[in-house]
């Protein structure tokens, strides 16, 4: 088995009396963007912090590419680049200036590998004006470009979509994806954007109080291989109801003119054969999947003040 890029073991922070994370234990695998998402004040700042060796562990350990925060931190930390909020670059300087400034600080990056993660973020035609005419979005992927210069294994990103248009913030969850599908790298994003997490993110954790309470699976294999809730457009929609019964043994919930069921996704073409051979008009089959925002309130309660 492959191994992961960042594995958390039992992470546990103590602020005086006080327990503000408690046991944190998960994996992040390598070209996989992974959520991090909870009620403000949960814990996620912190538990990033501890991620990158800017906060000391009480308990535990963090091992970043088989490398531990606490005895090898200089080789755990290599493998991380990390932007939170928004990125700070120098506003009288070009693109082009701000990265090979932050080259000449880090050891081993080329030209060439400039003009890789330049590629990769889109910012060719605009990396020789100065970064104080840049739009919120261009010098998010400036910071993002920044971020992958010392080709990192891991990028962590606390709100990046943060003060973005809709044009920006669509933008930058494209590239997310693109880099961590061409450059295998594992992203790890902070957000309390919950559609925009459901859109970019493979799999999620969600913390509260400190604890990791739920971690699912948003997209790719795993998530075919689950029971998906359908819905069913059809006429006689009472006949459908009964073929899905008596044919298929499936129980389904009429709500005026579709019905809703469960089943998994490999069933759904011989639903269809079957409901079509009983002279069923069938008009839309689909998922009728809940929002991540819905199963959030499901997993941390619908008041998270406390």
């Amino acid at each position: 088995m492959e191994q992961a890029a960042m594995e958390l073991i039992n992470v546990t922070k103590t602020i005086g009396k006080k327990k503000i994370i408690k046991g944190l234990s998960f994996e992040i695998n390598k070209g996989e963007v992974f959520g991090f998402i909870g009620p403000n004040g949960a814990g996620k700042t912190t538990t990033i912090r501890m991620m990158v060796g800017l906060m000391k562990l009480t308990e535990g350990d963090v091992l970043i590419q088989g490398h531990s925060i606490k005895t090898d931190f200089q080789k755990a930390v290599r493998e991380v680049g990390a932007i939170v909020e928004n990125p700070e670059m120098y506003p009288f300087m070009t693109g082009l200036q701000n990265l090979k400034h932050y080259a000449n600080m880090t050891p081993e990056i080329t030209k060439e590998r400039i003009d890789e993660v330049v590629a990769l973020v889109g910012l060719e035609k605009v990396l020789k004006e100065k970064v104080g005419r840049y739009s919120l979005g261009m010098r998010q992927r400036l910071g993002i470009a920044q971020a992958l210069l010392h080709h990192p294994s891991i990028l962590i990103l606390d709100e990046p979509t943060n003060g973005l248009d809709p044009a920006g913030i669509r933008e930058i969850r494209q590239y997310i994806r693109r880099l961590a599908s061409e450059e295998n790298v594992a992203v790890i994003i902070s957000s309390h954007l919950l559609s925009e997490i459901e859109l970019m993110c493979d799999r999620i954790g969600i913390i509260k109080n400190g604890e990791l309470i739920s971690t699912q699976q948003i997209h790719g294999s795993d998530a075919d291989k689950q029971l998906q809730q359908l819905e069913l457009i059809a006429t006689p929609i009472e006949k459908a109801s009964k073929v899905l019964e008596s044919e298929l043994n499936i129980e389904s919930l009429q709500i005026e003119e579709s019905l809703t069921f469960q089943c998994e996704r490999e069933s759904i073409p011989n639903i269809a054969r079957t409901l079509v051979a009983h002279d069923i008009a069938i008009y839309q089959i689909g998922r009728a999947k809940a929002s991540l925002e819905d199963k959030f309130f499901d997993v941390i309660g619908e008041n998270v003040i406390e």
